[in-house]
């Protein structure tokens, strides 16, 4: 199970958010790159950067301080304002690995299968779910059933899958496990793989999501956030444990 290490850009600079509240954010370091050095100091080989202000505005807004981020030589997956071709096309000529599609994915998946059937691997889509509901738009917004969308997207060939549960993001109460193990039942059967988020506030969380990767072998991953940055979870530590 690979750790993905998470940067939260907003106003250029790196934050956490409460349940992706706009409005209750901690800043952590005035320039995200600082960050990003940081998890590859300590090892990382994967970060998830998320360019907040691209998701509450539609459009990146960040896309200087990614270029630096993915110049460390980490594999960088990136969200927020990915709502068109172009947006991808950006991020990638940015040296982003991974695009992830949110918001479009839930208002047109047939844009999130149409990517994923040009990009293939380099697509990603992101599931924010608020009591198994979808929300869009920062989180502003409740849609869809979660799992009724990411059946549709995995049967027309989207590969991964980021699954954030809004209740517990940024809240250092711990996953809500039972919550990603049925998107990964859903998912299984497509052979799409899962990356969890959501809640992670210390090793033992990460300890627990590990024994369900030993369950699901399309659990990919973890992103730890505000754990990180408030030193509960030592990530040379945590690579170390489940040698990634």
């Amino acid at each position: 199970m690979k750790i993905y290490p998470a940067v939260d850009i907003k106003e250029g600079k790196c934050v956490r958010l409460k349940k992706g509240a706009a409005d209750d954010k901690t800043i952590y370091f005035e320039n995200p790159a600082d960050a990003a050095k940081n998890f590859a100091a300590a090892g990382s080989r994967f970060i998830h950067v998320v360019d907040l202000d691209g998701a509450f505005e539609g459009k990146m807004r960040n896309l200087k301080i990614i270029q630096e981020i993915s110049s460390m030589g980490m594999f960088v997956q990136l969200g927020g304002g990915m709502r068109d071709e172009d947006s991808i096309k950006a991020a990638f000529d940015a040296g982003v690995s991974r695009a992830i599609i949110g918001t479009k994915a839930c208002t047109n998946p047939d844009f999130a299968i149409e990517m994923a059937e040009k990009y293939a691997s380099k697509i990603a889509v992101g599931i924010d779910a608020k009591g198994g509901i979808a929300a869009i738009n920062g989180w502003l917004e409740l849609v869809s059933p979660a799992g009724e969308l990411a059946k549709k997207l995995a049967a027309g060939g989207v590969s991964t899958f980021i699954y954030t549960d809004i209740d517990t993001d940024g809240m250092l109460s711990g996953p809500n496990v039972p919550a990603q193990r049925e998107m990964l039942e859903i998912l299984r059967p497509y052979g799409a793989k899962l990356i969890a988020s959501g809640g992670v506030s210390s090793e033992g969380d990460i300890a627990a999501l590990n024994n369900l990767a030993r369950e699901y072998d399309n659990l990919d991953g973890v992103i730890v956030g505000k754990a990180l940055y408030e030193g509960k979870v030592d990530l040379k530590s945590i690579i170390a444990t489940l040698n990634v």
